[in-house]
């Protein structure tokens, strides 16, 4: 039973997985970070204040705050797209570069030599004007 077990733990994608899951929440912690410390003060001195904690409305004596969610949604957007222009798209970019290129697909069909209209490649016949063709392996 424990033989089993172990054998699961140790298994490739069991241990990688643990090691993507660690690395990713000291990713999320930097990312987190970045927004938080640098970016959110950035727009505070460019467009205000960085907190919409304090909005609210009022309707028939009942207190709507929706400055917490606004925060969120901030929040959200700011690592997103930290995350897409930091990390995505230099990701692609190193990708395309080491990228091998495709090798064009096998032709499916072929000219006639006689008459010069497209036939599937495998035809023995033209279609078009009946001439007999020599296969070419």
């Amino acid at each position: 039973m424990l033989k089993g077990f172990r054998e699961f733990v140790f298994r490739g994608n069991v241990v990688d997985l643990a090691v993507a899951v660690v690395i990713g929440a000291a990713f999320g912690a930097v990312v987190t970070a970045l927004v938080k410390d640098l970016i959110t003060p950035l727009i505070a001195a460019i467009g205000g204040k960085p907190d919409f904690s304090a909005l609210a409305f009022t309707v028939n004596n009942s207190k709507f705050l929706f400055g917490e969610f606004v925060n969120a949604v901030v929040s959200f957007v700011l690592v997103a797209a930290a995350i897409y222009f930091l990390i995505v798209l230099p990701m692609n970019a190193i990708q395309a570069r080491f990228k091998k290129p495709q090798a064009p697909a096998a032709p499916t069909t072929k000219e006639c030599p006689e008459c010069l209209s497209t036939i599937p490649i495998g035809a023995r016949r033209c279609a078009h004007c009946t001439t007999v063709l020599v296969k070419t392996a």
